[in-house]
């Protein structure tokens, strides 16, 4: 304090923080191409809307190979320029619009690193041997171990994971996490109706039966059980009867039977009639 006054402080620069969203596929298809250019062709670097269009698109170094329009490439790199991950730059001799990333500074990584993270984005989930002859183009990574020591740092930040070893895969595979999860860790849904790979093929519905093979004279149907046979003393009516009932008594119930069969026949000739 002097002379009653408040000394005041130096000015600061306002630092606007912005959350990182995760990137869409194309978001990460454009940033992967802004890494790799910058090293692969610094002469052409940063790069027009439309050399950053046939990046995305090239046959080579890409998995998936895509074919992106030029509003979909520039509504990409605007996207990345808000989460501060790239920005327009113009060109060494021309005033035309270009895009430079600014991985580095908002990732907080250095060439290699950034190098074998570009990679991910560029072709998806790898195994740190793939890795390391993929990124040697891009940055100086000498020996598999530093792969391995650049991904067990890129998963410390979150920016990348170890994947689950599958059924015959003898490799560990990696996988950036800059879209907000492993692509390609798990298995897509089969479609309705659909039956996964490697999977028992379902039964099939039942067929129709053959008409022919259906009229065909079969064998001859087993007899009708003889009625008074079935009625000799000895066989039991009624189950869990202890024996048989006598012959009396079955006269009685047939008697009772047809009584109340010719009550129904002429009740239902009432109605009819």
């Amino acid at each position: 304090m002097a002379g009653g006054r408040v000394a005041s402080s130096p000015a600061r620069p306002i630092l606007a923080i912005v959350r990182l969203s995760p990137l869409s596929p194309v978001q990460q298809r454009v940033l992967g191409c802004l890494i790799e250019k910058r090293w692969t062709t610094p002469d052409q670097y940063p790069l027009s809307l439309n050399a950053l269009r046939l990046a995305c698109n090239q046959s080579t170094n890409r998995d998936p190979v895509t074919s992106y329009d030029e509003p979909t490439v520039r509504d990409a790199a605007q996207r990345l320029s808000k989460y501060g991950l790239a920005r327009l730059a113009s060109g060494h001799t021309t005033r035309a619009i270009k895009y430079r990333h600014l991985a580095e500074e908002s990732l907080s990584l250095d060439r290699p690193q950034l190098a074998v993270l570009g990679v991910l984005l560029l072709r998806g989930a790898q195994t740190p041997g793939e890795l390391k002859a993929r990124s040697e183009r891009l940055a100086p990574v000498p020996t598999l171990a530093d792969v391995e020591r650049i991904l067990d740092e890129l998963g410390r930040r979150g920016y990348a994971e170890r994947l689950e070893r599958r059924p015959g895969q003898k490799e560990e595979r990696y996988v950036q996490l800059l879209g907000g999860g492993a692509d390609g860790a798990a298995p897509s849904e089969p479609a309705a109706g659909a039956q996964p790979a490697g999977a028992p093929a379902a039964e099939s519905a039942p067929r129709a039966p053959d008409l022919a093979a259906a009229l065909e004279p079969g064998p001859d149907p087993a007899p009708a059980p003889d009625l008074a046979a079935a009625l000799e003393p000895g066989t039991a009516l009624v189950p869990g009867g202890d024996s048989a009932p006598d012959a009396d008594k079955l006269e009685a119930r047939v008697a009772a039977l047809e009584a109340d069969v010719a009550d129904l026949r002429a009740q239902l000739a009432d109605l009819l009639g």
